[in-house]
This record gives C-alpha cells, structure tokens and sequence, in this order.
C-alpha cells in the first residue's frame, strides 16, 4: 500500500506514513492508482486534484508495476 497525503504544497506520496495531513491509501498497482485518479482519490482526500498533483502522480505511477502483486517503491 502506497499512502498519499494532503497536504498544502499539493498531494505528496508519504513514503514514511507520518507525514501530516489527510492520507488515502491505494495498493502499488498501475491498476489501483489509474482508477483512483479517475475520482476516488480526490474524495478520499476532499480536495480537487490539481494539474501539478496528477503531474506529479502520474510520475510516481512509471514506478510501479501492472502486475497484481505490485514491485513499486514503498518508501
């Protein structure tokens, strides 16, 4: 599990699991996080994602793997 926090320079992934801030949790899958950017991210977080958040995620996604078991960063 990937955690991703709130916070105000934008959404960060917490690779510690301390940073401050309102987190959601999606699995390391390209899978998890495609859908999870769809929408469910934003409500999770209550905010609109920004431009720069899904810049930002959508770089963090090229680490991960498509597989179901996931092999991307954690921390």
């Amino acid at each position: 599990m990937v955690r991703l926090v709130s916070r105000p320079e934008g959404v960060q992934v917490d690779r510690t699991g301390k940073l401050p801030g309102r987190g959601a949790y999606l699995h390391n899958r390209l899978s998890c996080f495609e859908k999870g950017l769809k929408g469910p991210l934003a409500q999770a977080l209550k905010i609109t994602l920004t431009t720069e958040d899904n810049h930002r995620l959508q770089q963090f996604m090229q680490t991960l793997s498509g597989n179901e078991e996931g092999t991307g960063e954690q921390g």
